[in-house]
């Protein structure tokens, strides 16, 4: 869940970023795809500490 939630927030957050810098469409998209993936890392890396740090 923490995975989803990553993506879909660096999604959201990386198209505001581009918007607040003047971005057209496909730099939303990009922003939002790189900022999806960055995010989406982060919760796997985030998920794999807890289930090791409580098991």
């Amino acid at each position: 869940m923490i995975v989803i939630a990553g993506a879909i927030f660096g999604a959201i957050f990386g198209a505001l970023t581009a918007r607040r810098r003047k971005g057209n469409r496909a730099d939303m998209l990009q922003y939002g795809a790189v900022y999806a993936i960055l995010f989406s890392l982060l919760g796997l890396i985030l998920t794999i500490a807890i289930e090791k740090l409580v098991l």
